[in-house]
């Protein structure tokens, strides 16, 4: 592992090591997850928005090819009450 050496606000040192040992963990483990997710965040968004895509593409939904206009959607009884 790669030691690294960060300038941060005392404050912030402070807030983040009390809460970091009340989640019962570190600042460092902290900010390893977050420099983790950071790093491989475009390529998590990228397999997320395909899977999406392919989920969509095996829907059976609407099947049927119908339209719907956007006074549909709102013609329709709210749930609790109204009209």
């Amino acid at each position: 592992m790669t030691n690294l050496t960060l300038t941060l606000d005392d404050a912030i040192i402070k807030k983040a090591r009390v809460r970091a040992i009340q989640e019962g963990t570190s600042v460092s483990a902290k900010v390893r997850e977050f420099l983790a997710a950071y790093a491989m965040g475009q390529d998590q968004q990228q397999a997320a928005a395909e899977a999406f895509i392919a989920a969509a593409q095996r829907s059976q939904a609407n099947t049927g090819a119908a339209r719907w206009s956007r006074e549909d959607a709102y013609d329709r009884p709210y749930p609790g009450g109204g009209a």
